[in-house]
């Protein structure tokens, strides 16, 4: 089987939940100094088509940067207002898929099931997020790699820099990192650290 390849350069998606519109692009710049190309603001976040606007202005040459959270077509629809250029969302709705997919975006679609992951890849997502991983752990990514076709899977709640080998080896092509990374209210510095701690994880894992 060949192995899946994600669209990223570094298949660490940044979550930046609860970021506010005046400081994400300090956020975003210490993310991409640090190699990461993969952020997502979710929709739950305070104005986050305005964050999504600043973010995809100053980096998206050099990053795709979407929305997560994505739980309805009007969510796709500002998301590509706002100039984004990739949709995550945390549970399988295929209407949503399909308008992502129609409208040219790329999909990372959430799902805790065997049945939930092949309804959204029939829905057309290109790409799967386990979600919450921790709760259910590399043993689950091994069983659904034994089934699933080879499309990027991605682990997504609870990962830490610690546990992010085990989710590597045990299948995924690559994580989202939320509150390990970025807390609300935090320095963009020590976003940066903790972005370090993630990719020095990842490159001894693939090295």
């Amino acid at each position: 089987m060949d192995e899946p390849r994600t669209p990223f350069r570094l298949p660490l998606i940044a979550i930046l939940r609860g970021v506010m519109p005046v400081e994400v692009a300090e956020h975003c710049e210490v993310l991409v100094e640090e190699g990461f190309d993969a952020i997502e603001i979710p929709t739950n976040s305070p104005d986050w088509t305005r964050s999504v606007a600043i973010a995809s202005a100053n980096f998206g040459d050099r990053a795709r940067v979407g929305a997560g959270t994505v739980l309805e077509a009007a969510h796709v629809d500002a998301l590509l207002a706002a100039g984004g250029t990739l949709a995550v969302t945390p549970n399988v709705r295929p209407a949503v898929i399909r308008r992502a997919v129609e409208r040219g975006l790329p999909v990372v679609a959430g799902f805790a099931t065997a049945s939930e992951a092949f309804d959204a890849l029939e829905a057309g997502a290109p790409m799967l997020k386990l979600f919450p991983a921790a709760v259910y752990g590399p043993a689950m990514v091994r069983a659904l790699r034994s089934v699933l076709p080879p499309v990027p899977l991605f682990a997504v709640g609870g990962i830490t820099p610690e546990t992010l080998p085990v989710y590597l080896s045990a299948g995924c092509q690559g994580v989202g990192i939320g509150g390990e990374l970025y807390r609300p209210g935090q320095s963009a510095e020590h976003t940066r650290t903790q972005a370090r701690r993630f990719r020095e994880a990842w490159m001894e894992h693939s090295a």
